[in-house]
């Protein structure tokens, strides 16, 4: 017999950590190769973690709802094998990080990301009773506080231990409610100086009533992240909207005559989604800067053109899974990239590294029956287009006989992009572009 330490594997380039979120097999439990131990979350997705050998699970470090970091040992596999897969360190050297999952918010405070990476998975105890982790009693440190103020807290993690998150969260209150200015005044009748104080603290959001019948419904961990993320978003970026109408008949004529026989060769359909990207991956080769991120003063101008393809999931959330290198790909690559992430978006099959490293966002609201919508950046990104749903309308064609009246299949594109570093002429002109790209379809294209 022999043990096997099954540790968390990396999950791309700025996934550092994961949070446990069901474990599918307990101790005792018969573990076959490939098959799925647990499943985890990061701030992008939720996914499983394989065992890579066969046995029987013997012992497990980490609870529901404890984080994670990268590498570290979640269970003890024990395998029929005498080969010992084990590391170098010993079982019961494992310690688990004791922290609650929280949304990565490391920019809050300045030099957070050193502490976070300096930080070990021993725990350490107060002058109290009370469990504080190394990374809080870090952040504590710097922030000035007491022993006294960390122990009157609230903690969200097990058994009420205080976590990242609560202590970011006092902090940020804490330093609203003390934030004020002092407004100096002079007294005419007796020239003293009058000290005016305002509280700049944020008031609370009026209590909303609830009726007798009313139902109320927690938010789940991914639609509390959508949430905040798009809060952010607003916050971070001044939102302008530019809408063109292109004329897709072209591409509808072309789709209806190829889908059938490109399905029965490659086994895959055909959707608008994929011609949609390609026109987008053009226009940004002739606009590069929609394809940029913000950080300050400097903007940060992508290489790669990797396209987000935000993606609705049977539980009403929003995932955005990325196509990394787009423009790189033919038509047909397009198509079953498309294809492959939306099925192990909705199956909830997607790896951590399948979000991470978008640079521009299409999100398709015509799938809905929407006309348009102004979409909300997906930072850090700058723009998002929005692809309305297809419509016929009658429309004036222009001939070598003159003017006609003709019908025509119609769509908005909908672009939002950041006003601190694209500009009206810059948006107005890369929608437009795509849109002359979808128009200027040639019906006799080979796939």
């Amino acid at each position: 017999m022999a043990k096997h330490q099954l540790v968390l594997p990396k999950m791309g380039e700025s996934v550092s950590e994961a949070t446990v979120i069901k474990w599918l097999k307990n101790p005792g439990d018969r573990i076959e190769e490939d098959e799925a131990v647990l499943e985890i979350a990061t701030d992008k997705v939720d996914s499983d973690v394989p065992s890579p050998v066969s046995g029987v699970l013997v012992e497990k470090f980490f609870n529901e709802d404890q984080v994670v970091q990268v590498g570290e040992v979640l269970a003890i596999i024990e395998t029929d094998s005498n080969d010992s897969t084990d590391s170098n360190e010993s079982s019961a050297s494992v310690k688990p990080v004791v922290e609650s999952k929280s949304t990565p918010i490391e920019n809050q405070i300045p030099g957070l990301a050193q502490i976070q990476e300096e930080k070990s998975p021993e725990r350490f105890t107060s002058s109290g009773d009370r469990f504080y982790s190394p990374l809080v009693k870090s952040i504590a440190a710097q922030e000035g506080l007491s022993e006294q103020e960390l122990s009157q807290i609230p903690g969200s993690g097990l058994e009420n231990r205080l976590t990242k998150q609560d202590i970011l969260n006092y902090l940020k209150n804490r330093n609203q409610k003390t934030e004020t200015s002092a407004l100096r005044t002079e007294d005419k009748s007796n020239e003293d100086i009058v000290v005016k104080t305002i509280d700049k603290s944020v008031k609370p959001s009026p209590s909303i009533p609830i009726g007798e019948n009313d139902e109320i419904i927690e938010m789940d961990r991914m639609r509390r992240l959508i949430s905040d993320h798009m809060v952010n978003s607003k916050q971070t970026s001044p939102h302008v909207c530019s809408i063109v109408e292109a004329d897709v008949t072209n591409i509808v004529t072309w789709r209806n005559k190829v889908k059938n026989a490109f399905e029965k060769r490659e086994g895959e359909k055909i959707t608008f989604t994929p011609i949609f990207i390609e026109a987008v991956t053009k226009a940004i080769k002739d606009f590069p800067l929609i394809n940029v991120s913000v950080d300050g003063y400097k903007i940060i101008k992508r290489k790669n053109i990797n396209i987000g393809m935000a993606t609705a999931l049977p539980s009403g959330n929003l995932i955005v899974p990325v196509i990394k290198q787009a423009d790189q790909l033919s038509l047909v690559g397009l198509t079953k990239s498309v294809n492959d992430l939306a099925r192990r978006a909705r199956a909830n099959k997607l790896k951590p590294d399948d979000t991470q490293g978008g640079t521009f966002t299409l999100t398709n609201i015509g799938a809905f029956g929407n006309l348009m919508g102004t979409p909300i950046i997906n930072q850090p990104q700058v723009a998002i287009l929005a692809v309305g749903t297809i419509t016929k309308k009658p429309s004036v064609i222009e001939t070598e006989f003159g003017d006609m009246i003709g019908i025509r299949h119609k769509m908005y594109l909908s672009l939002s992009y950041d006003h601190r570093v694209v500009d009206g002429g810059l948006g107005g002109m890369f929608v437009r572009r795509v849109a002359d790209y979808l128009e200027a379809w040639d019906v006799n294209r080979e796939i």
